[in-house]
């Protein structure tokens, strides 16, 4: 019996799909009732246990509160996560219905209008998954990575010293250190009146479904505590090679704006940080050859000198 096979036995699923394999494989399956849900089956050494019930909890708190989210479901035994003989853990949430917002590394979709309208319903989205959160009482247990200054911009970030990625020239790897230096100045400065919290950290085109005039959020796995604004800054990382790209960043802060306030004058900050740290997460992930290295390269080395001469 296969890991899928096993895995979907323990919540009586049926008729496996294999839709995504990278930091986790998620299928598409078939519960007994007929209904769909997606089977995780998590990336042994990525996330602790005690991390992605954390994830699941809040995921859950979150569904429960109305966002548009996947809500967890139990296993045939009544947990959350079961572990395989292989060591694996496996996980099943509430199947979303929608088409990707986008795709990574391709011009968004859709006509102007269509993209500020979803820019601007995806900054209300985000800003109700932080509003919600701000009212938890997080478990005592909760624990997830942290995407604070450490996290992004300290001696061994969460996704690496993207500083060494070794396709870096001797001036693109002076640049970035340069980067690190000034996104860790602003974000201490920043730090100083904004308190991190649980946040997605992943809010890519890839995990906004759209579903006729709705949005949801889905795949929490590299959600945990940092700056809530890390969480727009991750949506323009997407979009800096859109022509419309401010008015994009205008509508996502209008509708984020709606439902909380902040230092806006930080997402291109915030944008940097993540565009920094993509290449760290690539480095160990892809092979040597693979285009998206030498993407995420230049988008790094483009918007740190943009950012840096204050053109951003």
């Amino acid at each position: 019996m296969s890991e899928s096979q096993e895995a979907a036995s323990a919540w009586g699923g049926h008729d496996l799909r294999l839709i995504r394999n990278r930091e986790n494989a998620v299928y598409e399956m078939r519960l007994p009732g007929g209904k769909r849900a997606a089977l995780r089956l998590h990336r042994q050494g990525y996330q602790a246990e005690a991390a992605i019930r954390s994830e699941l909890w809040w995921c859950a708190a979150l569904a429960k509160a109305g966002v548009a989210v996947p809500d967890p479901l139990v296993s045939r035994s009544g947990d959350l996560l079961v572990r395989l003989d292989s060591g694996r853990i496996a996980s099943v949430l509430a199947w979303v219905d929608g088409a990707p917002l986008g795709e990574a590394g391709r011009p968004l979709p859709g006509n102007a209008a269509q993209q500020v309208a979803w820019h601007h319903a995806l900054g209300r989205l985000v800003a109700q998954v932080h509003r919600v959160t701000d009212g938890l009482i997080l478990p005592g247990d909760f624990t997830r990575p942290r995407w604070d200054i450490d996290g992004l911009t300290g001696e061994e970030p969460f996704w690496g010293r993207f500083w060494e990625h070794p396709a870096l020239t001797a001036d693109e790897a002076a640049t970035l250190r340069r980067a690190r230096d000034f996104t860790r100045e602003r974000l201490t400065d920043y730090a100083r009146t904004a308190a991190p919290g649980p946040i997605h950290a992943d809010v890519l085109r890839e995990n906004v479904l759209v579903n006729g005039h709705s949005l949801s959020l889905i795949d929490f796995d590299d959600s945990g505590i940092g700056f809530r604004l890390y969480d727009l800054g991750t949506v323009m990382s997407q979009n800096l090679y859109q022509a419309n790209r401010q008015a994009l960043q205008a509508a996502l802060i209008d509708g984020y704006a709606s439902l909380r306030d902040d230092d806006f004058s930080m997402v291109d900050v915030f944008t940097l940080a993540r565009t920094l740290a993509s290449v760290g997460w690539a480095a160990p992930r892809l092979p040597h050859l693979d285009p998206v290295h030498r993407r995420h390269i230049d988008r790094a080395v483009m918007w740190s000198a943009q950012v840096m001469s204050g053109s951003g």
